[in-house]
């Protein structure tokens, strides 16, 4: 049985203070302890966030890492840095990451080997545009960022990444892959997944949704035989729908 997993991208929003309400305002409220919860919150945020989570069951992310311990890459924030905060996750390979700054997929396979190096579990983002889906190559480019992603990462260690299906067209778009399409990309994946590994791998791998998840879309999705969760992005910044998420 997978663990389901919600976990809330608040991308470049909330100050330490706003962050700090937010953070107060879910913890009002009793979460289902069979889904796991984390919040994945800015750099200048991540100390405090783990100061108010303390006694609490919901984990920590970062949004973004270097994949260097240390050297001259200004404004780079290192896993080492990241693991003496405490955080739990990274997401990597976010589209706005690969599209905004160029991040190409060895980038990416380099910073999902450095965040499994520092025990820090990544959420491995991948997606296709909608040209791509409309030119019927969404299969094809799902699969090849999930292989050069996952160049090199041994079978004892995949179990530690959380992937996370993220249609291009529909993050920050009010746009929705139905519930059929998410599940069958997801379920692409997990066959890959078992291809590359084996079948118990395949069957405990955790793989999220993403893509402008609201509370009155979470259920049907979660009702999926592939979708173990979801990567949620606006709803995570509003506690009462956050909750909703985590509650389904």
């Amino acid at each position: 049985m997978r663990l389901p997993i919600i976990a809330g991208n608040w991308k470049m929003n909330n100050s330490i203070s706003e962050s700090i309400e937010l953070i107060g305002a879910i913890k009002a409220h009793d979460l289902d302890e069979g889904v796991e919860a984390v919040v994945c919150v800015p750099y200048t945020s991540l100390n405090e966030v783990k100061r108010v989570l303390e006694g609490t069951t919901i984990g920590l992310g970062a949004q973004n890492m270097h994949w260097e311990e240390s050297g001259a890459y200004t404004g780079e924030i290192s896993p080492a840095m990241l693991k003496e905060i405490g955080v739990d996750y990274c997401i990597i390979g976010h589209s706005e990451r690969r599209q905004y700054f160029n991040e190409s997929d060895d980038i990416v396979n380099k910073k999902v080997k450095a965040a499994l190096n520092y025990g820090i579990k990544p959420i491995l983002c991948v997606g296709e545009t909608l040209e791509e889906r409309e030119a019927g190559k969404e299969q094809k480019v799902v699969r090849e960022q999930l292989l050069r992603a996952l160049k090199g990462i041994e079978g004892h260690e995949i179990e530690n990444i959380v992937i996370a299906y993220e249609p291009i067209w529909a993050i920050g778009t009010g746009r929705t892959a139905s519930s059929d399409d998410a599940n069958s990309m997801c379920g692409f994946i997990r066959g890959i997944i078992g291809d590359e590994y084996d079948e118990t791998i395949k069957g405990n791998i955790r793989i999220q949704y993403g893509g402008s998840v609201k509370p009155d879309t979470i259920e049907e999705l979660m009702a999926q035989r592939d979708i173990d969760g979801a990567l949620v992005g606006g709803a995570s910044l509003v506690a009462d729908d956050f909750v909703s998420l985590i509650n389904y």
